[in-house]
Formats: C-alpha cells, structure tokens, sequence
C-alpha cells in the first residue's frame, strides 16, 4: 500500500530539499484536507500541490478516531452548510466508496423517543429532515421498530435507512493513494509552526524546515485556530476540544444491535447523545462522551497538556459555556468516569444491555469552535486571509461531508484568489 512521505530533519528550505515553488498548500492530513487537496488536483490539473500533516500518518485524529457514520442529514438546520454539504457528502461518499472498492454499508439509524415527553423533539427533528431532503426517512410505532430492530424499546421512532457506516481512516488512506497517482506528495511530519507573508506568497515554516507556496488551504482541525492567528485572521472563534469516548459490547452481544440507534438529541446541545453504533468491521460500540479536554491530542480522562488546557481556560467564552451548560457537563462528567452511567443511558433504548457485556473503551477528540461570547458555532465556518482560506470549524458531520466541503473549499478559493497565476 502507498504510503505517505516524511520530512527528513536536514531539510532547511523546504520539505523537497529544494526552493521548489508550490502553487497550493494545503495543511491538515484528515479526511476534510485530503479531500479539498484531491478535488482542487482534479480541476486544476496544472497546479503543484503538497498537503503537509504534522502527524507521522494521515487520519491520526478525529478522522480516524470517529463512529464511522455516513450521517444522512437528519439534524442539521435547514438552509446551514452542515444540511447542504452533509445531504450532497453522503452522496459523494458512498459514489466514492463503491467506485474505489472501500468496505461502506447502508445500516440504518433509528432515532427513538423512550417517552411522551421526547415526542415535540422528535416531531421537529422529522420537519427538519424532510426539509432537508433525507431520502426514505420514516416515522415508526414500536412495533414497526422492532421489526428493524428486535430489541430497541420505545414509543416512536425516526428511520432513516440512507444512514451509513465507513472506516474513514480507509477513504484517507485511498485519498493519499490518488493524490500520488494525480502527481501530488502528502507529506507527514511536517507540523506547521510559523506562517509568514511574502510579497507573492506564504512561507510556512515546519519543525524540520519551510515550505514556500503562492496560496494556502488550512484544514487543521483541532489546530485550525493557532493557524489562522498566525496568517493574520481573528482569534475569535477558538477551538476547544471536547473528549469523545467510546466502549465495546463483546462480540457474543454484538447481536442486540443491528444498525445504529440513537436517542432524540436535545436541541440545544451541540452533541448527538449516547448511541449505539455497529461498525463496518462488526464491532459494537456505546458512546460517545462529550467531556471538556484537557489536552488537544486522545488520551485518558485526567490527560492534561498545561499549555492546551491554558489555553482553553483563558479564553473567555469558555466560562460562559461551563456555566450556560453545567447541567449537561455534570451528565457528561458522569459518563466519563462510569461505565455503570454510559450503560444506563444506552439501556434507555435497548434495556437488555448489561454492564457484563463492556469490554475495552477507545477515545478521540473532538475540536470545537466556541466563541468569545460562549457560543459554540453550530456550522461548518471558513475565515480568509491573504493568500489563505482557512477552516475554522469542521466537526460532525465533517467526516459525512469531506467530499462536498472539499468542492465548496475549492469554489471558495478559485472565487477569491487566481490560482493559475
């Protein structure tokens, strides 16, 4: 299998040992820069491009730490980018992963009120989605339910049988391959920590050296704000990561679940709640939390990187979150530190699940973008600097959308800048 390229410590120009002149940049090895890289490649074809990712591989963060689901656009509002992008992404992924042979399956999601009380939820989340256009979404009683899923209990439910599952570290990995074959490098290793203007471009300087490029596309994640202050864009948003944890159902109880079930969220948190969620290798998983992090990259609960965790403390909006949400972090914090609580909230919807039935728990990071007032931004969002467009916030359903994103990318900056000159 291809693999991506490093850059070697010798290299004090750039990352090709040379003053070669890149015309595009793009910063970010996940699935949201991969994919902006191979749709500007595909209708640029003259350009030189190089995608740099700080980490030794693509996908070593929220693309590859994720539920692997193909969201149809159920919850999104109608009219935002998240309900454009996401309905034509889904579209595209799967197109993608059936043309390139990647493993993708159409698992269905119910969403299921446990109570009368969750109904007005569930009544606006179906006017939300036929808005949207989810293709073959139903409304189901408990018996239409469990013929789709013989051990979900509840009063009503949401089908959405357009819902997904894909192993996105496998669409990254396919993505480097066609970059390579479309003459473009990704090249790992290369963590960008200065960006500085030049009368006809940008150096980017890495921790091994400097790439020189005419424009630049930062698709940066969890770091996407540090990079945008750099290239002379607001502070505002600022990106605060949130810990998202998942555990396994042991494989002899993988069978209580078929699909994907998922509560009705609550509207006025920006997570989805605790679901249970089959995967494209069979595994079964409950999760994930949502829990302020102390640190950028994954790790445990108590992981702290003093300057991270600083940093998200100092930013005023932060504080404004806590308290506006204490209820819901308290529920969170739960989550965390007890499998006893995570299981409670699953059993909601499939009471046969036991806390025997737990097996090992994994762990991503999310990178969220909150304002200086305390909102988080509910949108995919893009700033503009010289020479650059950056995006600003890209969590769920980023993953879903990348392909889509990664035109509206493209459009955004063949309108801005001339990239042929």
């Amino acid at each position: 299998m291809l693999s991506t390229t490093y850059c070697p410590a010798s290299i004090v120009v750039n990352c090709y040992g040379r003053a070669v002149r890149i015309d595009v940049a793009v910063i970010g090895g996940g699935i949201v820069g991969l994919a902006s890289a191979r749709e500007l490649a595909l209708r640029e074809p003259a350009l030189r491009l190089v995608v740099l990712e700080r980490e030794a591989a693509v996908a070593r963060h929220q693309s590859g730490h994720n539920s692997g689901v193909i969201h149809a656009g159920v919850y999104y509002a109608p009219g935002s980018l998240k309900a454009r992008l996401c309905t034509a992404g889904a579209r595209r992924m799967y197109d993608y992963c059936e043309q390139n042979a990647i493993s993708v399956r159409r698992a269905g999601k119910l969403l299921v009120a446990t109570t009368a009380a969750e109904l007005p939820r569930l009544d606006a989340l179906e006017e939300r989605a036929r808005r949207n256009g989810v293709v073959g979404l139903r409304r189901l009683g408990p018996e239409a339910m469990r013929e789709i899923e013989p051990h979900v209990t509840g009063v009503a439910a949401l089908h959405s049988p357009a819902t997904g599952i894909v192993d996105y570290a496998e669409v990254c990995r396919r993505l480097v391959a066609e970059l390579a074959e479309l003459g473009h490098e990704v090249r790992t290793g290369c963590e960008i920590t200065g960006v500085a203007r030049r009368r006809d471009g940008l150096r980017l300087t890495h921790r091994d050296g400097a790439v020189e490029a005419r424009y630049a596309l930062f698709c940066a994640g969890a770091w996407s704000d540090r990079l945008a202050i750099k290239a002379g864009a607001s502070a505002d948003p600022r990106i605060v990561p949130f810990r998202g944890a998942y555990v396994h159902v042991r494989p002899e109880r993988r069978s209580l679940v078929r699909g994907l079930i998922y509560p009705v969220p609550d509207p006025q948190l920006p997570f989805l709640g605790v679901h249970l969620s089959r995967h494209i290798d069979g595994s079964l998983s409950i999760g994930p939390t949502a829990l302020l992090s102390g640190a950028l990259t994954p790790g445990g609960v108590l992981r702290v990187r003093p300057r991270d965790l600083g940093r998200t403390l100092a930013w005023p909006g932060t504080a404004r979150m806590a308290w506006r949400f204490r209820r819901a972090a308290a529920v969170e914090l739960r989550h965390a530190v007890s499998r006893r609580a995570l299981l409670d909230s699953a059993a909601r919807y499939v009471p046969e699940l036991r806390l025997d039935d737990l097996t090992d728990a994994t762990a991503g990071v999310r990178a969220q973008a909150l304002t200086r007032s305390g909102r988080l931004v509910d949108d995919f969002s893009f700033s503009l600097t010289e020479r650059a467009l950056h995006v600003r916030n890209a969590p769920s359903p980023a993953a879903t959308s990348a392909l889509a994103i990664g035109a509206h990318v493209v459009d955004e900056l063949s309108a801005r800048f001339d990239l042929r000159r």
